[in-house]
């Protein structure tokens, strides 16, 4: 059996051997009830056969600190799931340590050095997939992991908690498409995560079944930064065959889409409807306020946090799999497109000749 650096036995170690789950060595160990007599020997075997040194008993026993980590912490997305962990982290009088690892395995390195030295109860990871090495550490130490908005298709065991993600891209094409718009344009995330994927498969969904074929120029990818939805903004109000309204796949890109079409001296709605995607504070504020897909980011880092807590706690969650409803938010961004716009003909043919150039960049 594997140890660690120090050459203690973990509850990993001790799962592994015993072929059962980590709960359930916690379960063992916290004296639960809800283990097979069989069970509970053979892990308590184990346990003495190694030496295992359990902690003290009773909530004195944990160190009552979660980890919360993001890629970046850039963003009003980041700060909603932060207020939902937070809530739950609170009222269990556990503390949350923040944490930002830009994509940089040196920065994930440093992070782990700082969960051994804070001896962290459990970690909440957020639009990432956890390396194969870090997944490994992670359950060397013993400790749970929850996932948020997972950026692959998660391994079985990792709990993870996301959206309706394809049903909300879903609902704001046919939202657009209802209103009489037959040339949308859609600004993707990251290609890389789960929920850019599946908001893109809802937009293509929406459009084949009102028979409007899909038009690759009118695609484009960016990062859900409020610096690409104006960039690629730009670039489709700018072609040749603009579109009549645009899905944004983030409230930041589609204020940034309002920022492109104001400089293309375009008004929202009444020349280009634009519906975003989180429902950020800002986007009731945002002039005109903003049409968007309600993402319970706040309800998400909660139900992260619960779940975590509950796997720290020693409990089996009813479900590893959990998915938030997304809901359409309609605002006053969105419009029937100008009559000149809604014929048989592509939407957009009145083409961007005579429109202002953008004069600036972000």
């Amino acid at each position: 059996m594997a140890a660690d650096s120090a050459g203690r036995v973990t509850i990993a170690d001790i799962a592994r051997e015993a072929g059962v789950s980590l709960p359930t060595v916690s379960r063992v160990l916290n004296g639960r009830s809800d283990v097979s007599a069989a069970t509970r020997r053979r892990v308590e075997d184990l346990l003495a056969e190694h030496g295992y040194r359990r902690r003290a008993a009773g909530t004195a026993s944990r160190a009552n600190l979660i980890d919360l980590v993001f890629n970046d912490l850039d963003s009003p997305w980041a700060v909603e799931i932060l207020r939902g962990v937070e809530k739950v982290a609170h009222a269990a009088g556990v503390g949350a340590v923040v944490s930002a690892v830009h994509h940089q395995a040196a920065s994930a390195q440093q992070w782990l050095v700082g969960v051994r030295s804070r001896n962290s109860d459990g970690a909440i990871l957020v639009t990432s997939e956890p390396a194969p090495r870090l997944n490994a550490e992670l359950r060397r130490l013993g400790m749970p992991l929850v996932v948020i908005d997972p950026a692959g298709v998660p391994t079985f065991d990792i709990p993870t908690i996301g959206a309706t993600n394809w049903a909300g891209g879903r609902s704001a094409v046919l939202h657009l498409l209802g209103l009489g718009h037959r040339r949308i344009g859609i600004i993707t995330g990251p290609p890389a995560l789960l929920c850019s994927r599946a908001r893109l498969d809802g937009y293509r969904a929406a459009l084949e079944s009102a028979g409007v074929e899909v038009d690759d120029n009118l695609v484009r990818v960016g990062d859900f930064s409020h610096e690409s939805g104006f960039a690629l903004g730009s670039a489709l109000l700018g072609g040749a065959h603009p579109p009549t309204a645009v899905f944004a796949s983030s409230d930041q890109m589609a204020l940034g889409v309002y920022e492109a079409a104001r400089q293309y001296g375009l008004r929202v709605p009444d020349d280009l409807s634009v519906v975003g995607f989180d429902d950020l504070p800002q986007a009731r504020w945002s002039p005109p306020p903003l049409t968007t897909v309600r993402q319970p980011l706040a309800e998400m880092g909660a139900a992260a946090a619960d779940m975590l807590l509950q796997l720290v706690q020693g409990q089996t969650p009813d479900v590893l799999r959990v998915e938030l409803s997304t809901s359409l938010v309609v605002r006053e961004s969105s419009a029937a497109p100008r009559q000149s716009d809604a014929g048989t003909r592509p939407a957009g043919s009145t083409s961007a000749v005579g429109r202002k150039r953008p004069t600036r960049s972000l």
